[in-house]
């Protein structure tokens, strides 16, 4: 069994997560895209984004580089990283184990994963309700995983995206909360928002 096996009914039996709906973001600061983001999306969409690997390359990566242009400054201390297509083995035993396809992380390089992770993104090309139960066990995952290194955060997010849609979730004190909405890289400004929104929460508790 891995993140991908798991189920709502495994998240609730086994690790005893309570889940609800709400509102996560009632108020954010938009962001304009940069010009490079705005042509990077647009050319790698008539390249053709048919299946998960190419919409994490095409759409969602150039997204996720936008938000680690925006916070260069940490990015060039060291202080923040995205990685990308990385194990995230913490109990097998459990289903804790498998590739992530996107995890932020406060410390560390791209060369190992460090923690604290506080948020993870996971591609699917149509389900969004598979990948929100995926990205719901890795963020349990997450949570172990910076309790065993030493660095625990009581706040963790996660996402699960078609690359076009994008849908949030946040776990804390054992209850993960679905976002109601949706969010759509037809509308940059408000996603990129809501992302940098979940880079500055974190870094104030980290960073404190």
């Amino acid at each position: 069994m891995a993140y991908s096996n798991l189920t709502f009914a495994d998240l609730e039996n086994k690790f005893g997560i309570k889940f609800k709906n709400s509102n996560l973001f009632s108020t954010f600061r938009t962001i304009t895209p940069s010009k490079w983001l705005i042509s990077s999306i647009k050319k790698n969409g008539k390249l053709g984004v048919g299946n998960e690997k190419s919409r994490s390359e095409r759409i969602i990566s150039p997204i996720l580089t936008e938000i680690a242009s925006i916070n260069a400054d940490l990015v060039d201390k060291d202080l923040f990283s995205i990685f990308s297509g990385m194990n995230l083995d913490v109990d097998v035993s459990l289903g804790l184990n498998g590739e992530c396809d996107f995890m932020f992380a406060f410390g560390g390089t791209q060369e190992f994963l460090a923690p604290p992770i506080f948020c993870i993104a996971e591609a699917k090309k149509q389900d969004l309700e598979a990948g929100i139960i995926q990205a719901a066990a890795q963020v349990v995952g997450a949570k172990m995983f910076n309790e065993m290194k030493k660095f625990p955060l009581e706040t963790l997010y996660g996402a699960t995206t078609t690359g076009d849609v994008w849908r949030f979730l946040k776990f804390e004190n054992n209850e993960i909360t679905l976002d109601k909405k949706y969010y759509y890289h037809a509308n940059l400004p408000k996603l990129l928002g809501v992302l940098q929104n979940i880079v500055e929460t974190e870094a104030k508790i980290v960073f404190k």
